[in-house]
């Protein structure tokens, strides 16, 4: 009898402490040894970029930014206007984006529409970083996954 009891409470007590811990949803895990690969499409072309610094499942890469790591590439040729639109084949997607432009030694913020963007209406060589994350969707400001991709425009 004392040991039935014994066993009795030491279950109820296990079934408590499961009980209270409660179960913390998952993220989708994050694939493969680096970041996805990421397009530009402009008029139906699809060009890719390089990619940069990141931080994916369990290492860190640091590289030069996107005018150091272009220099000598051949830019994207693009008319005054056209629309950037990146593409990237993979699950999950990031959910933060950031874009910025490289101009004769100015850096601009560039606003995102649809994940995309116009080309500048000035004629010149531009530079590009796009970054992404991959945010945690339980975890307020922790990233699971971070990357910067690069490239260049010209319009002409």
């Amino acid at each position: 009898m004392k040991n039935t009891f014994l066993l009795f409470v030491m279950t109820l007590t296990l079934i408590c402490m499961v009980g209270c811990m409660g179960v913390q949803p998952k993220n989708k895990e994050l694939e493969g040894e680096k970041p996805p690969k990421v397009e530009i499409q402009i008029d139906e072309r699809m060009y890719e970029t390089k990619l940069g610094t990141y931080c994916w499942t369990t290492s860190c890469v640091d590289s030069v930014g996107p005018v150091e790591l272009l220099k000598g590439k051949e830019p994207i040729p693009v008319k005054s206007g056209d629309v950037v639109k990146f593409l990237m084949n993979y699950e999950p997607q990031p959910n933060k984006f950031h874009v910025e432009q490289f101009n004769e030694g100015i850096l601009t913020e560039v606003l995102l529409k649809e994940n995309s963007f116009k080309a500048p209406t000035k004629k010149g060589t531009y530079f590009y970083s796009y970054g992404v994350w991959w945010m945690d969707e339980y975890v307020d400001n922790q990233s699971r996954g971070d990357a910067f991709y690069y490239f260049v425009l010209k319009v002409t």
